[in-house]
């Protein structure tokens, strides 16, 4: 008897901790991770900011972006429909950028050059550019960061990428890229 009426009382404490644990009918396991329209939107925009972050960074044109994924009227599939588009975006921009088409070319050339973040002038960064060449083209960088120096090595990379795209070659690098056997 007495056996019985510890079990009762331990299933009724077994129910009890199970209804409080228990989220209410008709939540979303989403809506537990973000509890508001606001939360979603935010983290949304930290993956746009991402991805758009990258894409400067490689010099390619920005993704647009549909403003009817701010209204908090829509519903809550579709704002996660959204938000994993957008982090999906950002994850292949960043991989995109951590290669660099001549990735293997420019750290051969840095090898020869200088510190990623050598402030000695005239020549700046690990990829020795001057204010000229660093200003026609990263100039965005140049204005936001300051000289190569203060660059990351990925944003070195893509701005001697841009030179090398517009027909510029290697000669930039005339003795190093020599060394390196790229001219």
């Amino acid at each position: 008897m007495r056996n019985a009426a510890f079990a009762l009382v331990a299933a009724a404490m077994v129910v009890a901790v199970a209804g409080a644990l228990a989220w209410p009918r008709g939540t979303h396991a989403a809506t537990r991770l973000y509890p508001s329209p606001d939360g979603l939107i935010r983290k949304t925009e930290l993956y746009r900011k991402e991805t758009w972050r990258w894409q400067r960074v490689m010099g390619s044109r920005l993704t647009p972006v549909s403003r009817i994924a701010r209204r908090t009227t829509l519903g809550l599939h579709y704002r996660l429909w959204v938000l994993d588009l957008w982090k999906g975006r950002a994850q292949r921009a960043r991989r995109l950028a951590e290669h660099p088409p001549h990735k293997a070319d420019w750290l051969c050339i840095h090898r020869y050059e200088g510190s990623w973040t050598d402030a000695g002038g005239p020549y700046f960064g690990g990829l020795q550019m001057d204010i000229p060449f660093q200003r026609h083209y990263g100039s965005a960088l140049l204005a936001r960061k300051g000289t190569a120096e203060h660059w990351t090595p990925l944003e070195q990379m893509w701005v001697a990428e841009r030179a090398l795209r517009t027909g510029r070659g290697f000669y930039p690098w005339p003795n190093t890229a020599r060394y390196c056997g790229l001219i």
